[in-house]
């Protein structure tokens, strides 16, 4: 079933009685309450923003806000959030919402246009949503408007799948270019690891090229990574090329979890240190990225996958 849902005075504008399946809803002063112990229902976030909660049947659950389809949470059956946001977010819809799994698209970093694209600083609207016998699940899309066009002037169609099952996030990016000339972007998901940044470390990436942006960003070192186990001792901000598709995370807080891609060729650890006094402690970011440009003809499409679960 199919579901048109938009953003109007921070608030959802469902164009369907029944626009969430297996769910059920109420209006409160002109407001959506959406009510359900399992699937996925309608909620007002912070800054009033339009917030999605996914439940599975097992008590997982994740939230996404609509303003720049990121994901701010993801909570395993025991009720601990996996994921950080920033103690600096704001919820303005003025700046990007630091924290939990950011959008870097149509551009990774800095470039012709701002700093990792416009997707994160955009409304996605929800395209569909499931509840199936282990796992919640909603899709969301996002095309171009005059927003994106006046640094971007491309026409295209992205959706972005979540799904929420036992101690599991999965997440699909498909874009598709609906222009009538070909296109090219790079895409990452920024996703924040809530972790205790003196115990956390990653494996798997021992013998990538990497591109070290400490010290300076703009003129990364080449190497190579010898580490079996990489750590952030430091300010940490490095690239891998041709990473593996599976990776081991320690976050520290006694939690191993497993993250799988598919198609997202790159990634990207970061934590700032000092930089970021109040909050460097609290988490890292481990990314999925996709650096090389993807070209894309007109009517052609490009999907990435990732898969987060504990071990």
């Amino acid at each position: 079933m199919a579901m048109m849902v938009s953003v109007s005075n921070s608030f959802l504008a469902v164009n369907s009685p029944n626009h969430l399946r297996n769910s059920s809803s109420s209006k409160r002063g002109g407001r959506i309450c959406a009510m359900a112990t399992t699937g996925v229902r309608v909620t007002e976030g912070q800054g009033n923003l339009p917030k999605l909660v996914l439940t599975s049947p097992d008590k997982s659950e994740a939230e996404i806000y609509l303003f720049g389809g990121c994901v701010t949470s993801w909570k395993v059956a025991s009720g601990k959030d996996l994921l950080f946001v920033r103690p600096d977010a704001v919820f303005n819809k003025i700046k990007p919402i630091s924290g939990g799994i950011p959008h870097c698209f149509p551009q990774f970093g800095p470039g012709v246009i701002q700093q990792h694209g416009f997707g994160r600083n955009m409304d996605w609207s929800v395209a569909d949503s499931e509840n199936a016998v282990d796992n919640a699940a909603v899709t969301l899309e996002l095309k171009d408007g005059p927003y994106s066009r006046s640094m971007w002037d491309f026409a295209f169609h992205a959706l972005y799948k979540v799904v929420v099952g036992a101690d599991s996030l999965s997440t699909e990016l498909k874009v598709t270019n609906t222009d009538n000339k070909p296109f090219s972007f790079n895409t990452a998901l920024h996703t924040y690891f809530r972790a205790s940044v003196t115990g956390a470390s990653v494996k798997g990436l021992k013998g990538c090229k990497t591109l070290n942006k400490d010290p300076d960003p703009k003129n990364p070192i080449e190497g190579q990574e010898d580490r079996d186990a990489v750590t952030f001792p430091g300010f940490v901000d490095c690239v891998y090329l041709d990473a593996p598709n599976e990776l081991h995370f320690d976050n520290g807080l006694g939690d191993q979890i497993i993250i799988k891609n598919t198609n997202w060729s790159d990634a990207v650890l970061w934590n700032p240190h000092v930089q970021m006094e109040a909050c460097y402690r609290d988490f890292v970011c481990v990314e999925n990225a996709k650096l090389g440009d993807v070209k894309l003809e007109p009517g052609q499409s490009w999907t990435a996958t990732q898969l987060l679960s504990l071990s």
